[in-house]
């Protein structure tokens, strides 16, 4: 009977008061451009800090004696994509006056049917 008791006073009894919040404090001024983005957060994919960028060298700049050849099949094989796209400049790596010489060579071993136009 006295464990009934204790209960229903226990239960009778308000809540424990949870302490006052502190009133919140002004947020400090900071210019536009300087607080927190989604390219400033470390870890994010935008982020900069902890990406280094290493300029591609043009394969054929670095290669002088390397022609560029619609008859070289496995040398424009390198520079298409599984599925038969040209890669652009900033995956391959190369100027954009080799890209040019490449695409066209590119398209003329496709005329020739020596690289397929897509892959199957």
């Amino acid at each position: 009977m006295q464990e009934k008791v204790e209960k229903i006073e226990k239960s009778t009894q308000p809540p424990e008061a949870k302490p006052e919040a502190k009133p919140e404090e002004k947020k400090k001024y900071i210019p536009r451009g300087q607080g927190k983005t989604k390219y400033s957060r470390p870890g994010s994919k935008f982020s900069n800090k902890k990406f280094f960028f290493k300029k591609k060298a043009c394969f054929f700049c670095k290669n002088k004696k390397v022609e560029i050849d619609y008859k070289d099949v496995s040398l424009m094989k390198r520079f298409v994509a599984v599925n038969g796209k040209i890669t652009p400049r900033r995956f391959s790596g190369t100027c954009a006056k080799h890209q040019r010489k490449l695409a066209t060579e590119i398209k003329k071993a496709r005329q020739m049917a020596l690289i397929s136009f897509i892959e199957q």
